[in-house]
């Protein structure tokens, strides 16, 4: 083996176990919550925005606070209301004057979104007008005001927590404000054991700090890393076909044509390798499998994929379609 080799397995190998002592730092707030946790951090490394969906109580939002502690970058959070508007999220010019001149002009005062890691809490409590001053940020790492063009500083994430749609005074995100989201996380209550561990946890007087343990060059070599993690054309063409049989268009499954009104676009095919690369050097492997896809799938497809009125009535997700393909579709080895 090279030296250039065995420096990059040393390297990846330190910077997978300050991976682990990430969770681990996260876990002294957060109870449960394993498989979501690994997800967000996922997303993270595949240098894409996560959605986090669960009733109220579930600390999405402790969550993803919690997880920006532990990283050192700059952090913001924007609490989404019904009045909020796209300045205070942008920002806005102000009318300024020289002292020494006396000479008036505008300068651009710089929103929240000017951060690394931005919390969108309860996005689907404002409007698509404001939810969709986020799109240009998601999608090209800059904004624009006024004509003018400012950059993002990178690394640049947006993690948003909403609510249920069924609850009241919510707006269901567009589909293309969804299809930004890399991964759209669904949170499930916690264990009998885990809420008991909660409850002892959260009515103590004992408190806990959180300690960064990743830096912002470390966070932007791990993505560097993912994407040379490889993977067989066997297994791209796995994912091709996934993500196509989820199109009514061109599938051959009548599953499909019964429940499925609008299918994945290319995007999810490039979030589930990504993702899927993600997952394989979080656990220091060099080398994607159909398990990484498998894993990551759901969360990957689960706005991607829309159901029907008939599927909604008979109780069938987009989770649900996902399974029944991964059970139809193997890889086939050449």
């Amino acid at each position: 083996m090279s030296k250039e080799l065995v420096a990059l397995e040393k390297e990846i190998n330190t910077l997978t176990a300050k991976l682990e002592s990430l969770k681990k730092e996260i876990g002294k707030i957060i109870v449960g919550q394993e498989e979501t946790v690994e997800l967000l951090l996922t997303a993270l490394l595949a240098g894409g925005h996560a959605l986090l969906e669960g009733v109220p109580g579930l600390a999405k939002t402790l969550m993803i606070r919690t997880l920006s502690q532990a990283i050192d970058l700059k952090f913001k959070r924007i609490q989404f209301t019904p009045d909020l508007m796209p300045s205070d999220i942008i920002g806005t010019e102000i009318l300024e004057e020289d002292h020494t001149t006396g000479r008036k002009f505008f300068e651009f005062n710089k929103g929240p979104i000017f951060a690394n890691i931005i919390l969108a809490d309860e996005i689907n409590r404002t409007p698509p007008k404001t939810q969709a001053a986020l799109l240009e940020a998601m999608q090209e790492f800059e904004v624009t005001y006024s004509g003018k063009t400012y950059e993002l500083e990178r690394p640049f994430f947006i993690l948003a927590t909403q609510n249920p749609i069924e609850q009241s005074g919510t707006f269901p995100l567009p589909e293309a404000q969804q299809d930004r989201f890399l991964l759209y996380l669904k949170i499930g209550y916690p264990s009998p054991s885990e809420e008991i561990d909660i409850l002892k946890f959260t009515t103590g007087k004992k408190s806990v700090s959180i300690q960064p343990i990743l830096t912002g060059a470390e966070l932007t070599r791990l993505q560097t890393l993912v994407r040379e993690v490889p993977i067989s054309d066997d297994l791209i063409e796995y994912v091709s076909k996934i993500v196509r049989a989820t199109r009514p268009e061109t599938t051959t499954s009548d599953y499909i044509k019964k429940w499925v009104s609008w299918g994945a676009g290319p995007r999810a095919g490039q979030a589930m390798i990504l993702t899927a690369k993600a997952r394989a050097l979080q656990q220091g492997r060099l080398a994607v499998t159909v398990s990484d896809l498998e894993n990551v799938a759901f969360a990957v497809l689960r706005h991607r994929v829309i159901v029907n009125f008939r599927a909604e009535a008979e109780g069938i997700t987009s989770d649900d379609v996902t399974r029944t393909l991964l059970k139809e579709i193997q890889v086939v080895s050449k």
